[in-house]
């Protein structure tokens, strides 16, 4: 940068005239700004200035650093106006990744009011179950849902993640209802594969606090927790399931609770980011739009409104 500085002085020189004029303007004393032209010309290695009784002309070298070192300057200013502006403001790329049916189904609605709120801020989102490398990719921002197993980040909660059994009522009614937890290794289950692998041991918790661990097996998995709720609602067996997900199938009875008095491990929904000195005012500004939106009681627990 101090060849930058050097650069600036040597134009304001130009500009105004005089080493004395272009020292004031910048704060300096002449002593100093003098020092730094001459430490301008032994780094380049040629003589910019020609020093008259009356005053300073630009030699040929000066001429053609003045001529392409200008640019170079002004393009560094208007960056690091725009710079200070994105540390004060919400503006810049907001770039953050998405699970895919949680984005697409409560997300995705709020985006438009953000902007709408934000007219300097560009987004890009990237929708995807797989865990995205926040820092490698460049995000800024990740939602994820469950466990958090990486201590580089930080992570603000933004609600709880309810989980329950479910199953359509064609599945219960051909195969019955289990009504404990060690009956369901004898049903069809619809399970999700994540980045720990099958998720085929799941562990209940009865009224009285006590576990109940059973391993369960099933025809059908997948990687996609849209793909286990179409197989469920389709009647391929129970699935384990977050209530965000399945709540309106459950109100409209194309699925049913199973085991209702039992609970599974809740776990929640994050916003996740890179660890930073500085978090960008984007990045607070819509983890604090999303808190807002989402609320104490989030949607998919919400009482649904009757309207008259």
């Amino acid at each position: 940068m101090d060849r930058l500085d050097d650069l600036t002085l040597f134009l304001r020189v130009l500009d105004l005239g005089s080493i004395s004029a272009a020292a004031r303007s910048l704060g300096l004393s002449v002593a100093v700004a003098s020092q730094r032209l001459k430490r301008l010309e032994r780094g380049l290695g040629v003589r910019l200035l020609q020093r008259t009784t009356r005053r300073l002309h630009p030699t040929p070298e000066g001429l053609l650093l003045a001529e392409q070192g200008r640019a170079l300057v002004e393009d560094l200013d208007a960056l690091t106006t725009d710079l200070r502006q994105s540390a004060v403001s919400v503006s810049g790329t907001l770039r953050m990744t998405l699970p895919a049916a949680f984005g697409r189904q409560y997300l995705s609605p709020l985006l438009p009011e953000f902007l709408a709120r934000h007219p300097k801020l560009r987004l890009s989102a990237h929708l995807s179950d797989e865990m995205q490398d926040l820092v490698g990719a460049g995000y800024d921002l990740a939602i994820r849902i469950g466990a958090l197993d990486d201590s580089s980040l930080i992570a603000r909660r933004l609600a709880s993640n309810r989980r329950l059994l479910c199953a359509s009522p064609a599945y219960l009614a051909r195969h019955g209802r289990p009504r404990t937890p060690a009956e369901l290794a004898d049903h069809e289950c619809v399970l999700l594969a994540g980045r720990h692998g099958r998720q085929d041991t799941w562990r209940l918790t009865d009224g009285q606090g006590q576990e109940h661990v059973v391993r369960v097996r099933g025809r059908f998995e997948s990687t996609l927790g849209e793909l286990v709720r179409d197989a469920a609602l389709a009647g391929q067996g129970i699935a384990l399931h977050s209530h965000w997900h399945v709540h309106e199938a459950l109100r409209s009875g194309r699925l049913e609770a199973v085991l209702p008095d039992y609970s599974l491990p809740e776990s929640a929904i994050w916003a996740v980011m890179p660890q930073r000195r500085l978090v960008p005012p984007r990045v607070r500004a819509f983890v604090d739009f999303l808190a807002e939106q989402l609320g104490e009681v989030p949607p998919w627990e919400r009482a649904p409104s009757h309207k008259a």
